[in-house]
C-alpha cells in the first residue's frame, strides 16, 4: 500500500492564535486556515427554557445549503429542579421546520470517565446511548443524579450537510460533564436516515429544562477538519 507523503513546509504556523490546523487532501499536507472559516451564526443564553431550537429561516437562522457543515456548541448547560435527578441532555432533527423532531437515527457512544477520587474510572462502549433506526432524541450525557451548581454539560455538535435531498445526515458530537463528582467525556457519532433536507434542531434535558447555559450555532464554509478549535 502506498503511503501519501504530507509536506510539513505547506503550512505556517506562526499566527496559530488565530488559525486553525487542518489536512488539506489536495495538496498532500497541512494547512492552515483563519477564524474566517467558521461563521457565528445564532446564540441562544437559556433561561428555564423547556427546549432550544435552531429553525432555519426563524429568528435569523441560517441552517440551509448556505455551508457545508454547521456546527453547535453548548457551554456549561445546567438542568432545572431539585427533583429531576435522572434529567439527559439531547438532541434532535426535524424535516419540517421544526413541527416535528422525529428523524430516525443510528448511531454509537463511547464514554471515558474518573472520579475526583480517582476511583471510578472507565473506557467503555455505552449501549445505553446509540440508537438502532430510533426516532428517540439522542442523548448527548449521564443521568444528572444531582443537581449541583457546577453540573452541567459543555460540548459540540457537528452536522453535516443538512442541506442534501441525496444524502443521509451524518453527526457527530463529543460532550464534557461533571456528575457526582465524575468528569465524563462522551464521544457519539451517527446518522439521520432521510434524504430530506434537515432544517431545524432542537435540544432539551429530559425531564427537565435547560436552566442555564449558551448554545452557539456556526457555520463552517468548507469541509476542512480543523485539529485545533
Amino acid at each position: 500500500m502506498a503511503l501519501t507523503k504530507f509536506n510539513f513546509n505547506s503550512f505556517d504556523v506562526t499566527t496559530a492564535a488565530s488559525k486553525g490546523l487542518g489536512f488539506n487532501a489536495s495538496a498532500n499536507g497541512f494547512s492552515t486556515f483563519d477564524d474566517t472559516s467558521m461563521v457565528l451564526i445564532k446564540t441562544i443564553t437559556a433561561s428555564s427554557d423547556s427546549t432550544i431550537s435552531f429553525v432555519d429561516g426563524s429568528s435569523d437562522v441560517v441552517f440551509d445549503n448556505t455551508y457545508p457543515v454547521y456546527l453547535f456548541k453548548f457551554i456549561a448547560c445546567h438542568p432545572s429542579g431539585s427533583g429531576d435527578s435522572a434529567a439527559v441532555f439531547q438532541f434532535n432533527m426535524s424535516v419540517d421546520t421544526g413541527s416535528n423532531y422525529n428523524v430516525t437515527k443510528t448511531s454509537y457512544a463511547f464514554e471515558a470517565r474518573n472520579s475526583e477520587g480517582g476511583g471510578s474510572t472507565a473506557l467503555t462502549y455505552n449501549t445505553g446511548r446509540d440508537l438502532s433506526q430510533s426516532t428517540d432524541f439522542q442523548v448527548l450525557t449521564d443521568r444528572f443524579d444531582s443537581l449541583g451548581d457546577d453540573y452541567n454539560v459543555s460540548g459540540e455538535l457537528y452536522i453535516f450537510n443538512p442541506s442534501s435531498t441525496t444524502f443521509v445526515k451524518h453527526y457527530i458530537a463529543r460532550t464534557n460533564f461533571i456528575n457526582s463528582n465524575i468528569n465524563y467525556f462522551y464521544h457519539i457519532g451517527g446518522y439521520g436516515n432521510t434524504t430530506s433536507a434537515v432544517d431545524a434542531i432542537q435540544f432539551k434535558f429530559s425531564p427537565s429544562n435547560i436552566d442555564a447555559g449558551t448554545i452557539k450555532l456556526y457555520g463552517i464554509k468548507d469541509s476542512w477538519w480543523h485539529l485545533i478549535n
